[in-house]
């Protein structure tokens, strides 16, 4: 289980298909990568005394798709930490937008969440639902910026207003759901320490609905 409050950014070292499948290598996070200040607590994100450590078959979140640490290489020149390397199957490459990675690329990062830590954001299982796309961004005052999704039809019954909704990994509130279209209000931290200030109008975007809507529809349905 994770958050939705994003740990790191960093950019893709490398991403190489593979049969069906791809492998995807990641830097580990350096302290200028971290999205998580000092003061953010022991939750379970990095902190100043908590590090970034992951290990072979630890699960990350990368852009909110679960993925499992498959091997630890050797540090590149300069790095202090080895990169990860995930192996991604077709399932995951059919039904996220990950195919389309390529070096430089930056995403984000999320380990999973300790037992009995504090859940700042809200339960995300890493289990993409659907990929939607950006519409649009406005701009405002304080830094931060007001972005408009648009849904694949059918997943517009869990926009909710007010509710939680998982983008790309990082937890956010649904804002004036119209239709399939919905919006959402960034701070500047955010914009800052997450890719979502790299997005532009078109670019897919992962999309997990609410766990306790999906099982509420599903009680219902039943």
């Amino acid at each position: 289980m994770f958050t939705g409050l994003v740990e790191a950014a960093v950019p893709v070292r490398a991403f190489v298909k593979r049969g069906t499948g791809a492998r995807l290598i990641l830097p580990a996070p350096r302290e200028e990568d971290l999205a998580l200040a000092p003061e953010a607590g022991s939750w379970g994100g990095a902190t100043s005394d908590e590090p970034w450590e992951a290990g072979i078959g630890d699960s990350i979140a990368i852009a909110g798709a679960c993925l499992t640490v498959a091997e630890l290489l050797d540090p590149p020149d300069g790095a202090k930490k080895p990169d990860m390397a995930f192996d991604l199957t077709q399932e995951t490459l059919d039904r996220t937008w990950l195919a389309a990675l390529e070096p430089g690329r930056i995403v984000n990062l999320e380990r999973a969440l300790k037992l009995g830590a504090r859940l700042g954001g809200h339960m995300v299982s890493g289990h993409v639902d659907v990929c939607g796309h950006a519409v649009g961004r406005e701009d405002v005052g304080d830094g931060g910026a007001v972005f408009t999704f648009e849904v694949p039809e059918g997943f517009e019954r869990f926009l909710i207003d007010k509710g939680s909704i998982t983008i790309d990994g990082i937890s956010l509130t649904v804002v004036s759901p119209q239709g399939r279209q919905f919006q959402v209000a960034v701070i500047p931290h955010t914009l800052q320490r997450t890719h979502l200030g790299h997005l532009a109008a078109g670019d897919p975007v992962h999309l997990e609905a609410d766990l306790v809507a999906k099982w509420v529809e599903r009680l219902v349905v039943r």
